[in-house]
């Protein structure tokens, strides 16, 4: 196992618990039972989009990442406020989208960055970012 395959898995797993805590974050607010619907369907994927991630680690005895603290926080905060001021399936439809585009690019500069790494992981990396937009198109409907 080379150290870009570790790295990429690892940005993976912390992108995977970014995405579940945003949506577990907007789950209280959400009236529509249909976008409900596709949130819990798109948590349980990236759950086990890092589950995998984990799993894959674990062969190799490496520790999965955690998000970035302060990433982590400002957009707990910057959602928290924006769920303040509105919380309509519009506003929750958004939110997650920006969380979409967020995850599309970072994963997919991660899968340039990290050249060298396993095919396997490259993708399990692929399939997140398929996850992601996936998840966006089923979100455009609500805008």
């Amino acid at each position: 196992m080379n150290e870009d395959t570790i790295n990429l898995l690892k940005e993976c797993n912390a992108g995977c618990k970014m995405g579940t805590n945003s949506m577990e974050q907007v789950k209280p607010f959400i009236e529509n039972e249909r976008l409900k619907s596709i949130i819990d369907e798109y948590n349980d994927k990236h759950i086990k989009i890092g589950d995998e991630c984990h799993q894959m680690l674990n062969v190799y005895h490496e520790e999965e990442k955690d998000p970035q603290i302060s990433a982590k926080a400002f957009s707990w905060i910057s959602t928290e406020m924006k769920l303040m001021m509105n919380h309509d399936t519009h506003e929750i439809a958004d939110i997650m989208i920006d969380g979409c585009n967020m995850g599309i690019k970072s994963v997919s500069e991660y899968i340039n960055k990290y050249k060298t790494a396993s095919i396997e992981s490259v993708d399990l990396a692929k399939k997140l970012v398929k996850t992601e937009q996936e998840f966006m198109n089923e979100l455009l409907g609500y805008l």
